[in-house]
């Protein structure tokens, strides 16, 4: 009898668990269907054209327009991320440094949009390169400290990083909360980080493109803290903020699939953004919708066509994270993973890029390294749940079950940030 109990004890234990990952349904299909039927072109894109064909066609042969150069580059990046066309990026840098060969390298305002733009396409190093230009040239503070918290952020220098922000400080300024969010997340501080972007949308004054993204971001982490009713909602706000905001689009479709199991509307909704954006962003969360419903051609077929598009180089290392993921696992060629890993570090050193090629070693049979490499830079570090994820299989596979199940417990606490594929392996680790 007690043995029963004992029994029911842990079936209970199991289903509260389970039960405190999923709400009710959350995602009403009427309000997708009224906003993919009644879709028109947002205004922002509308807007966007205009500013574009201006800008454009004001340019004239003189090597010195630069004002015109630069504001046609300025809206060829804002309508990337309208429409996600990578070429527009590609483009736009392409007219700033024509700017800076012509003036021989003598204007800061180019290199500091330099800088932005290859943040934006994952080129870290480039950036601090054209960053030291700019601050040679000479830069205002309010354009200095920000910019160079940016670079050293996403190099993973996280205490000049830090430095950099408290030069900035100004609880009234958007970017300053902005950022504060984003180092507030790194840290592991999910609620101040919630918070700093709630603030960032207070502080946006009124701007329909600043107050969309903090509002997509407040999703985004809502829903990395597993509060997806509160996701759902800031996104939904967003999107009647800024109509052109795909990504809170697709940040609800991710709800209807792994909160609702609504595969169908989730489908839909990332079709629809994949219909109306160039970017492959859509096309990676088709994976995830067939690992959800385990249709394991489905998920072969969206990964090759990923694969394709995110490996020309146009896109640069701006989508490394997820080959690894699809070469570790769909793609069947850890090798693969391990050279692009290995080429992330040369780019960033970062606990995380580390930790994406020490998996990516013991993926590629080779453990040893892989545990020196964890060792000596990852160990004691903070982490995303999917590297947290990546050191529990590690730590398991070198026989260290504690170490490993306090990984797994960990990755566990951000678990919709996770690949259906890795929320059932994680799921039969927590069992």
């Amino acid at each position: 009898m007690k043995k029963l109990k004992f029994l029911f004890l842990i079936l209970i234990s199991f289903t509260v668990t389970q039960c405190q990952k999923k709400n009710s349904q959350l995602v009403n299909e009427t309000y997708i269907d009224s906003l993919i039927t009644n879709y028109a072109t947002p205004k922002e894109i509308t807007n966007n054209a205009k500013e574009v064909e201006f800008w454009k066609n004001r340019i004239t042969d003189n090597s010195t327009d630069i004002v015109n150069k630069q504001k046609y580059a300025a809206n060829l990046v804002a309508r990337f991320h309208l429409l996600g066309d990578i070429n527009d990026v590609l483009k736009a840098d392409s007219l700033l440094l024509d700017i800076e060969k012509n003036f021989n390298n003598k204007l800061a305002s180019p290199f500091v949009a330099l800088t932005s733009n290859a943040i934006l396409q994952h080129q870290f190093q480039n950036a601090a390169n054209y960053l030291k230009q700019a601050k040679e040239i000479g830069i205002d503070n309010d354009v200095k400290y920000p910019t160079t918290f940016d670079v050293e952020f996403e190099l993973g220098t996280i205490e000049s990083a830090s430095a950099s922000l408290e030069k900035m400080k100004d609880p009234n300024n958007y970017g300053y909360a902005f950022r504060k969010s984003k180092m507030a997340h790194y840290l592991g501080e999910l609620n101040s980080s919630i918070s700093f972007m709630e603030k960032a949308y207070a502080v946006s004054n009124n701007n329909a493109t600043l107050q969309s993204t903090a509002l997509s971001n407040v999703g985004d982490l809502y829903t990395h803290a597993g509060k997806l009713e509160e996701a759902l909602n800031s996104y939904k706000k967003s999107i009647k903020v800024n109509a052109s905001d795909l990504h809170s689009l697709m940040g609800i479709g991710w709800i209807a699939l792994v909160n609702d199991n609504n595969d169908t509307l989730a489908t839909k909704i990332f079709k629809f953004v994949q219909s109306k954006s160039k970017s492959p962003d859509a096309l990676y969360k088709l994976i995830l919708v067939a690992q959800h419903t385990k249709d394991k051609a489905k998920e072969l077929e969206y990964a090759t066509q990923f694969e394709a598009i995110v490996t020309d180089a146009r896109f640069g290392r701006m989508y490394n994270k997820y080959l690894i993921q699809l070469y570790t696992d769909i793609l069947k060629n850890p090798a693969k993973a391990e050279a692009i890993a290995l080429d992330e570090l040369k780019n960033r050193t970062t606990p995380q890029t580390y930790a994406w090629y020490a998996y990516a070693l013991f993926q590629n049979n080779k453990t040893d390294q892989a545990n020196a490499i964890y060792k000596k830079h990852i160990s004691g570090k903070p982490l995303e749940a999917v590297e947290l994820y990546f050191m529990g299989k590690l730590m398991e596979a070198t026989n260290k079950g504690y170490n490993a199940k306090e990984f797994f417990k960990a990755a566990n606490e951000n678990y919709f940030d996770l690949s259906p594929n890795i929320a059932r392996d994680l799921d039969s680790k927590l069992e």
